[in-house]
Order: C-alpha cells, then structure tokens, then sequence
C-alpha cells in the first residue's frame, strides 16, 4: 500500500528517518582524514547526495583507524602525510574510484597500485603559489639575518649589542638559484644543476619529490657549494639527505639554512639537525594561510564528489590508466 499511496520522494524520506543504514547505503560513501577549515568542512558536510565519514581528532589519522575508516569508501579526501598504498586501497576495497589530496605534491600516493585499479587521483595545484613564496622568502631572511640565533638571545638575556654581534648577509648583488623554478619567464638563466650548486649565493628547493629528485642534495653536492650558501627547502624533505645535511654542517660547509620540511615530520625534538643555530626549521607551514588552505580544501572537495558521481576530476592527476 505504501508503494501505491507515497509519491517516490515521500517513500524515500520515510525510509531515510526511519532506517538510517538503508539510506546510507544507497549514497556513496566518502572519508575525510582531517577536518578541513570551517567553510570547507560546512561545504563537504552540506553535500546531501554523499555519506560522510571523518575523523575528528587533532592531528593525522592513525594507520589502523585510516585502514577502518576506509572500508567499503567510495572516494578519499586525504593529506600530504596520508600514505595510500596496496595495504590501503586493499582495506578501502573495490567500491573506491576516486582519491583527492589536499596538496600539490602526491608521492605519498602509489601511482602504480592506482594505476591498477582504475582509481581516479586529484590534487590541489596553482593555489598554493602566493603562500610558499611568501614562506620561502621569510625563511631565506630568517637564515641570511640568523633570527633564530636572535630570538635565542632574546629569550636567554644575551642581547649584546655590539658592532660585530650577530652580523648576517644581505642579500643586494647575490645570485640565488631556484631548483623547479618550471617554464618561468622571469628573466632567469637556466643552467645546469652543477652550476647552480657552485655559483649561488641562495639556493631554494622548489621542485617535486620524485625518482630524479630524491635525496639529490647530499654529501658530495654540499661540497660543491660555496662555504657561505643559504640552502631554504620548502619543497618535500626527502629532496634532502639529511644524515648527509647534518654531517656537513658540522663541518662548516654551509653558511645557513631554513627548512620548511623535513624527515620524518613531525621531526624529533631531539633530532641532530636542530642542534645547529644556523638551521632555522619551520613545521611544514608553507600553505598554511586561511586563505590558501580553504582554496585548497575546496578544490579537494571539488576532486572527491567529482570521482564518486563518475565525472571528470577539475584537477586530476594524470595516472596513465593506459600503461600496463
């Protein structure tokens, strides 16, 4: 009779207040793995044609409840830190056809086990622009102007001024070389990475985590720099070697430093490369501004519903689905 009476929205409206699961069931399903900032997280949550799952806790989602929370999902909206691997996408199961990250960078995602499984990857490209710069500047000033040192003195009441008392470089006539500067056309000289390394003055890390760039900085192109370099990496930690970093900053090698990331993060309190005063490290905030960090969410939101409805990412990764 109900069948018969009930228009299909009644029918369905009946079933959706008095059998919860039933309605859930029927939408896809889609796990957040942080909240998001406030008109983010409002967005994702007033999608009414998706069941949302999240964790809710300060911090990254641990490894076990992340393999729990993703079974039976339909899409993921991760972070940067979010490993997604065979054991993941093994616990998450066929339904998920979708996985965005809340980032430029995706080399915590498997692209081979993607690949594999026809799972669709977004991520948040073109956005974070402004916010890195800003950082990377900040923290080519704080090594050249030693502010950590300076903050120290401050905070431990040796404030000596004198005319030789924390003297730092300034940055008029230097050369800097930028590694991932892309098709810009600012006016800058390509050259070769070996000359970059021996010629500037400032050197910042801006590229990609990937095969060719992993660990490129070690050792032996630390001895290639000049004795007085400011290295500044906001880019991904494992660009660095940095067992290699340490060793040459104790042997005098660079001028200073200034990290944005690091390995592992968050990094150890007592980690060796904090004990250097001429290593300025920051906790991987180079996207961290309301305004950047919402853009960012709301392209990942845009990435996730996209995936679960079976359209077309906005900014998708090319996952080469055609290699075998």
């Amino acid at each position: 009779i109900l069948l018969r009476n009930f228009g299909r929205s009644k029918l369905f409206n009946i079933f959706r207040l008095s059998t919860g699961n039933l309605y859930s069931s029927m939408a896809p399903k889609v796990l957040l793995t942080m909240m998001l900032p406030p008109d983010s997280q409002k967005l994702i949550e007033s999608a009414k044609d998706i069941e949302l799952v999240y964790w809710d806790k300060p911090g990254a989602i641990p490894r076990e409840k992340f393999l729990e929370l993703a079974k039976g999902v339909d899409g993921i909206l991760c972070m940067s830190f979010d490993k997604i691997d065979s054991e993941l996408l093994d616990a998450a199961g066929p339904n998920l056809k979708v996985v965005s990250t809340m980032s430029v960078g995706y080399d915590h995602v498997d692209l081979s086990e993607l690949r594999k499984r026809l799972i669709s990857l977004g991520h948040t490209p073109g956005v974070l622009t402004d916010a890195v710069a800003d950082i990377t500047v900040l923290l080519v000033l704080a090594a050249a102007r030693r502010i950590r040192e300076g903050f120290r003195a401050v905070e431990k009441g040796e404030w000596i001024w004198s005319t030789t008392w924390m003297l730092g470089v300034q940055l008029t006539n230097k050369t800097i070389g930028i590694v991932g500067l892309g098709p810009s056309s600012l006016g800058a000289t390509k050259v070769e990475f070996d000359t970059l390394i021996r010629e500037s003055d400032v050197i910042c890390i801006c590229c990609a985590l990937n095969e060719e760039t992993k660990e490129m900085f070690n050792y032996e192109v630390f001895k290639k720099m000049k004795s007085n370099v400011i290295l500044v990496n906001t880019a991904r930690g494992g660009i660095i070697r940095q067992d290699e970093l340490c060793r040459a900053l104790s042997e005098g090698m660079l001028g200073s430093v200034g990290i944005d990331v690091v390995t592992p993060e968050p990094l150890n309190p007592n980690d060796p490369l904090l004990k250097f005063d001429k290593v300025t490290v920051v906790p991987h905030i180079g996207s961290g501004t309301l305004e950047t960090r919402t853009m960012m969410a709301d392209i990942a939101i845009e990435n996730v519903l996209s995936g679960v409805r079976g359209e077309t990412l906005p900014h998708a990764v090319n996952v080469n689905f055609d290699i075998k």
